[in-house]
């Protein structure tokens, strides 16, 4: 018995006609009735009824029906698994994240993939939450890690939240230091390094500042993470960054915490609902997932 011949039978099962049986798995008609018969003459049995064009199936057909599609079902999920698993040994993984998070969580957790799957690719693409979610939908990426609430909420994509961050104010070590721990009040009239717009970061603190009744003051704005962190070294402003971030800045930075409630913001994993991501990026996906601990603590920050 082949696993061809099977395929053949459940199609002629299904379709009841042989001509569109052939049709569906792509051989010449003969081809395939040659190899039902050669079937039914290993089997001993006629699997169908050919009574005037009408095809029907046997006893025995009936009896092989339920059997053969169990038969194919299995040749499929071996197939999957095998395809599966070749994936974690070559592939790629399309991995979308705000550019703090580039900074701040993504080293140590891509480190630790690299280190147990060298040969997946890793393709990051940095942006805001909502050029995050608008490249998922259009399945340019397999995952993102976005900040909540999302611009746009939209029920095609899943998300799982993965830990909560508080933001901190960074400033040069070499300018005075600032009030600790510092309100968002005492921002106001304080020169501040903006991001540009469109950065989740700068949508934060800039409400913060309304809420507070004031439009907060930039000496520098339009930088993405690094261009902000070089400005504030050079004594150009004051910064409100994570604190994962904060705590790979360097020695040239004061670090203070903001006085409660502080500014915290969520961060979430999320991929599109409608479409499984790849093995490499559920495998990607699960290590993400293990840093749902709090955000670490920086030792040098001011209380």
């Amino acid at each position: 018995m082949q696993f061809q011949q099977l395929q053949y039978f459940v199609a002629v099962a299904e379709t009841r006609h042989f001509t569109r049986a052939a049709e569906r798995v792509h051989v010449s008609q003969p081809s395939l009735s040659q190899q039902i018969r050669a079937l039914e003459k290993e089997l001993g049995a006629e699997l169908f009824s050919r009574a005037r064009g009408n095809i029907a199936l046997t006893d025995a057909g009936e009896a092989l029906l339920p059997l053969a599609r169990r038969i194919l079902a299995d040749a499929d999920t071996a197939r999957h698994e095998v395809q599966e698993l070749a994936q974690l040994r070559r592939g790629r993984v399309r991995l979308g994240a705000t550019p703090s998070l580039c900074t701040g969580l993504l080293p140590d957790v891509l480190r630790a993939f690299h280190d147990l799957h060298p040969g997946i690719e890793l393709l990051i693409e940095e942006g805001g939450s909502h050029d995050l979610v608008r490249e998922l939908a259009r399945g340019a990426l397999d995952l993102a890690l976005v900040v909540l609430p999302l611009p746009t909420p939209s029920p095609a994509l899943t998300t799982v939240e993965l830990l909560q961050e508080d933001l901190v104010v960074v400033s040069s070590a070499a300018s005075p230091a600032p009030r600790r721990p510092v309100r968002i009040a005492d921002l106001q009239g304080e020169p501040l390094v903006m991001f540009r717009h469109g950065y989740d970061l700068r949508e934060l603190t800039v409400a913060a500042c309304r809420a507070e009744g004031f439009e907060p003051a930039f000496t520098v704005e339009g930088g993405e993470m690094d261009a902000v962190l070089g400005f504030v070294r050079a004594g150009l402003g004051l910064a409100v960054v994570p604190r994962m971030v904060a705590a790979r800045a360097g020695r040239d930075l004061r670090v203070t915490a903001l006085a409660r409630p502080g500014l915290r913001r969520t961060i979430a994993l999320a991929h599109r609902s409608d479409v499984a991501p790849p093995r490499a990026a559920r495998e990607l996906q699960r290590l993400l997932l293990r840093t749902r601990a709090a955000a670490p603590q920086d030792p040098a920050t001011d209380a």
